[in-house]
C-alpha cells in the first residue's frame, strides 16, 4: 500500500449537526464516549496499511489539530510519508484561495503529490462511521484496471435522495450516477469513497478548474463528467456505515453503540479504533448509582440513575439525577434530581437541580425531538426544557428569562429570548 495516498476531506461547515459543529469542525465532533468523527477514517487507513495521509482543513480546524497533532495515535508520525494537514493559502485580496468545494480542495494539493511515488489517490470523508478495509478496495481497482472505484453499498429507499445513486452492471462498471434525485432509480448509494488513478485525477482536476459553470465537487460534477469517458467501478461494502450529517442520524449511531449486540462494535480487537487518549481516574459508582446498557468513560463520577447513554470523560451525575436516553459530553455536571432525556449536552455544560431536559417521546419537532444543550452553557435550577429545542452555547444562569422553555424553542445568547 506504499503507492496508495488517502486525502481525507475535513473542511466542511457541517451546518446540519447544528450548533455541535457551530464552534467545531465537523470531523472533530466526539463521538462514542472516547472518539471524535475523524478518528474512524484515520484508523481505516493505518488498519489497512496507507501510511501516507493528506489531512484537508478550512472550517474552524483548531479543536482538529488540537486532537490530531502530529498523528502519533494513528502511528502516522513518520519522517517519510505519515500524516500531513493542510489549510488553504489564503492571501491578501485572494477571496478564491479559500476552497471551493470538494473536488477544489484536492485539486489546490495535488501538485504536493504529483513528484511522488504515488499511484492512487484514495479520496476519503472525515465524517463517517465504519470500519472498512480499504486494501480489497484497492485490489478491485487494481484487477479492473479502473480509472476511478467508487465504494457503494445500498441503502433505505427512503434515504436515497440524500446521496449519490448509481447504477452498475454486471461487470460492476458504472452506467448511471446522479447526485441527490429527488426521484432515485436505485437505492445503490455512493458512500464518498473514492479511488482514483494519480494522472486521471490530476487530468479531471484540471479541466474541471478551467470550467466557469463547475461547482467544483465530485458528485456534483467529477464523477458525472467521468462516467461515459473512464473506466468508472463500483466495489460495494456491505458493513455498517453511517453518514453522520444531521442530528438524528448521529443521535442514532451513537445508541447503535448501546445495542446488544452493538450495531457497532468497538471491542473488536482486529480492527482497534485508535484515538488521543485523556488522563482521567477510573470511573467511579457510589453507593447511589445505578447504569444500565451504558458507556461511561474514564473521569467519570456517578451517583445517579444512567440509562442507555453515553457519558465522555470527566461527567458528574449528581444524587437523584436520571440520565436516558443521552449523550453528555467531557466535563459537564449533572446537578442533584435533574431529569435528562433525548438530550445531547456539549462540553462543560452545568445542569441546575431538579431540572427536566429534554422530551421522552422523539417526535416531529426540530432534529427529531432531540433537544441539544450548547458548549459552556449553565442552566439554572428548576429548568423545564422541552424536546427539540436548541440552548445556545455560552448562556448563563442570569440569561434564563423564564424557566419554562417549550417544544422546539430556539434559545440564542444574543437575543436572550426563546423563539
Amino acid at each position: 500500500m506504499n503507492t496508495i495516498l488517502a486525502m481525507i476531506l475535513a473542511g466542511g461547515q457541517g451546518q446540519r449537526l447544528n450548533i455541535l459543529s457551530e464552534l467545531r469542525a465537523k470531523p472533530a465532533v466526539p463521538f462514542g464516549g472516547k472518539y471524535r468523527l475523524i478518528d474512524f477514517t484515520l484508523s481505516n487507513c493505518v488498519n489497512s496499511g496507507i501510511s501516507q495521509v493528506f489531512l484537508l482543513t478550512q472550517y474552524r480546524p483548531r479543536s482538529l489539530q488540537e486532537h490530531i497533532q502530529i498523528g502519533r495515535p494513528w502511528d502516522l508520525d513518520r519522517m517519510n510519508g505519515g500524516l500531513s494537514m493542510f489549510q488553504p493559502a489564503l492571501g491578501i485580496g485572494m477571496k478564491e484561495d479559500w476552497y471551493q468545494g470538494t473536488a477544489d480542495a484536492v485539486g489546490q494539493n495535488m501538485n504536493r503529490i504529483l513528484s511522488s511515488n504515488v499511484k492512487d489517490i484514495m479520496i476519503l470523508s472525515g465524517d463517517h462511521i465504519y470500519k472498512m478495509d480499504y486494501s480489497k478496495m484497492v485490489d478491485f481497482h487494481q484487477l479492473h484496471n479502473a480509472d476511478l472505484t467508487i465504494a457503494v453499498m445500498p441503502v433505505d429507499y427512503r434515504d436515497a435522495s440524500r446521496f449519490g445513486i448509481l447504477q452498475l452492471n454486471e461487470h460492476r462498471k458504472i452506467i448511471h450516477f446522479e447526485e441527490k434525485p429527488r426521484e432515485p432509480k436505485s437505492n445503490l448509494a455512493s458512500m464518498g469513497i473514492y479511488l482514483f488513478k494519480r494522472e486521471i485525477l490530476d487530468h479531471i482536476l484540471k479541466e474541471d478548474a478551467k470550467d466557469p459553470e463547475s461547482s467544483h465537487d465530485f458528485g456534483k460534477d467529477i464523477i458525472p463528467s467521468m462516467i461515459h469517458r473512464y473506466g468508472t467501478y463500483g466495489y460495494e461494502f456491505n458493513g455498517y456505515w453511517r453518514d453522520v450529517g444531521t442530528v438524528p442520524s448521529y443521535f442514532e449511531s451513537n445508541m447503535d453503540l448501546l445495542q446488544e449486540p452493538p450495531l457497532f462494535d468497538l471491542d473488536d480487537p482486529e480492527w482497534p479504533i485508535h484515538t488521543k487518549n485523556e488522563e482521567r481516574s477510573p470511573v467511579r459508582l457510589n453507593q447511589n448509582a445505578k447504569v444500565i446498557q451504558s458507556l461511561i468513560a474514564n473521569g467519570c463520577i456517578i451517583n445517579g440513575y444512567v440509562e442507555n447513554s453515553i457519558l465522555f470523560p470527566g461527567v458528574v451525575v449528581e444524587y437523584g439525577a436520571v440520565v436516558r436516553n443521552s449523550i453528555i459530553f467531557s466535563d459537564t455536571h449533572i446537578g442533584s434530581e435533574a431529569r435528562i432525556v433525548n438530550t445531547i449536552c456539549d462540553k462543560y455544560v452545568h445542569i441546575g437541580m431538579e431540572s427536566q431536559i429534554g422530551s421522552p417521546e422523539l417526535s416531529n419537532l426540530p432534529q427529531n425531538g432531540i433537544t441539544l444543550i450548547g458548549k459552556r452553557t449553565r442552566l439554572p435550577s428548576y429548568m423545564d426544557i422541552g424536546g427539540g429545542c436548541i440552548i445556545d452555547s455560552d448562556l448563563h444562569e442570569d440569561e434564563f428569562i423564564s424557566r419554562d422553555i417549550p417544544d422546539g424553542s430556539i434559545l440564542k445568547k444574543r437575543t436572550k429570548s426563546h423563539r
